[in-house]
């Protein structure tokens, strides 16, 4: 009767395996139809002109009225850029935040054009559901590390600081399960692939826009250089390969050449520089942003660091100091050493940036598509211009976090009103453990004399 039972069991399972081998089969053969439907709604922007601008150029062949189209956003989306630095740090920041949930949207949009073909449950509105989830929790975390001393004094918000991390996984936890109610038997591999797809999104988009925040954070010249040497990497190549250009460069994109990738991270290094010498010598670029208990306020007045200071170098080797000797000229270098520092993103900018728009490339190809959306004429969509904007910003933090970052004794000092209420919450000798391990510290470095420590201490007691 077992072995009755178990033949039955298995013929059971077997047949629900051929089932959905069958179902995927019958899934992956729509793929191609799939491809094919989401090429002919998506929104293409290269070609997307306004009427007027359309009617003036109509007497210029195809390519010089690209070149005409693109110049002139070009100049409009530059000068845009210039009022929003205007505008400051907290114009950044919002402007950091419109551009991520425009990218964010234009990535969806291509999941959401699957998502109408079958019908499947609830994933445009899991896919946002997500990305607030993922805001809450990294803007969340930028606020707790500038902003600590502010919102633990504020009743109503000291619970969400002290449970944030909590609070974000069980918001999240309420999506997963969310994800897995909506799940349907016919389309299992459909919905688990646009789940990825969302999570992949988040991780290109969310995280990176989180990093820009940080490096706003560590002074606007962190954040305006690196952006403007992808403009400026975007702007020449383009150039470059419009007049001379001549041998491709890469197949994902035919249009790339040689001549535009070279002469492109050319200018790039060159006007990189020079403009990073220009802004370096105003504080209001080079100073952290701050919170001033005092001003109840954000501020960004310092005393510049030894970055933003013309700094005397000696010439590295013999023969240089000869050559120099030769010409008449010093045998040190006065510099700004935030120039050298520049020189490695203009060279990062220049050579892997670009990547950053191959990779892009690569997607759209992948659904025959020439651009992820229409809202920039002759440029396409948000996510078309800030490809390698990402790419950079991650490797700008953590070169910030590898080459530059120190603690900063102001921002310790706001944070001492949280830092003492976690070291009250330790037990008495825990309490006695972290005095004395700082107070053997300190006499280590000779910042504190042993014998009057000691005597201060048995004068307490």
């Amino acid at each position: 009767m077992s072995e009755v039972r178990k033949r039955i069991i298995g013929d059971v399972a077997a047949g629900d395996v051929n089932d959905d081998h069958k179902e995927d089969a019958e899934s992956e053969e729509d793929n191609k139809l799939e491809v094919d439907e989401m090429a002919r709604n998506l929104p293409q922007g290269t070609n997307h002109t306004p009427d007027a601008l359309a009617s003036a150029l109509s007497g210029l062949s195809d390519r010089w009225r690209n070149w005409m189209i693109r110049g002139i956003f070009t100049c409009l989306m530059v000068s845009g850029f210039g009022v929003i630095i205007y505008g400051g740090p907290l114009a950044l920041m919002v402007t950091t935040l419109v551009v991520q949930v425009k990218c964010f949207e234009e990535i969806i949009n291509i999941g959401y054009t699957v998502y109408r073909i079958h019908g499947l449950p609830w994933f445009r509105s899991l896919s946002w559901y997500f990305l607030i989830t993922s805001n809450y929790f990294f803007y969340g975390e930028n606020l707790m590390d500038y902003f600590a001393v502010v919102i633990n004094r504020t009743d109503y918000l000291r619970f969400l600081v002290t449970y944030h991390r909590f609070v974000s996984f069980c918001l999240y936890i309420m999506g997963f399960v969310w994800f897995v109610l909506s799940l349907v038997k016919k389309y299992y591999m459909k919905q688990f692939s646009l789940f990825a797809w969302t999570h992949v999104a988040l991780l290109i988009v969310v995280t990176q826009s989180y990093l820009i925040i940080q490096n706003i954070f560590e002074g606007l010249i962190w954040f305006i250089v690196p952006v403007s040497m992808i403009v400026i990497n975007d702007i020449m190549a383009y150039v470059f390969g419009f007049f001379f250009g001549r041998t491709p460069l890469i197949k994902l994109s035919p249009k790339k050449t040689w001549e535009g990738f070279v002469g492109g991270g050319i200018s790039t290094v060159i006007l990189g520089l020079l403009m990073s010498y220009a802004i370096c010598q105003y504080r209001y670029f080079v100073c952290p942003i701050e919170y001033s208990e005092a001003l109840g306020r954000m501020t960004m007045d310092c005393e510049p660091s030894y970055l933003f200071r013309p700094q005397e170098y000696t010439l590295p080797t013999e023969t240089l100091q000869n050559l120099a000797s030769w010409l008449g000229w010093k045998n040190t270098l006065t510099v700004y050493p935030f120039l050298l520092h520049s020189l490695s993103m203009s060279v990062f900018s220049s050579v892997i940036g670009p990547f950053g728009g191959f990779f892009a490339s690569g997607f759209k190809r992948a659904f025959k598509i020439k651009d992820f959306g229409d809202v920039i004429p002759g440029h396409g969509g948000i996510m078309d211009r800030f490809d390698c904007q990402y790419l950079m910003a991650t490797f700008v933090n953590v070169y910030i976090s590898s080459f530059i970052h120190t603690a900063s004794p102001q921002k310790l000092l706001q944070q001492s009103d949280y830092i003492l209420s976690q070291v009250y919450n330790l037990k008495p000798e825990q309490q006695l453990q972290l005095f004395y391990t700082l107070r053997d510290a300190l006499e280590h470095r000779g910042i504190l004399n042993a014998s009057e420590t000691m005597s201060a201490t048995s004068g307490s007691f």
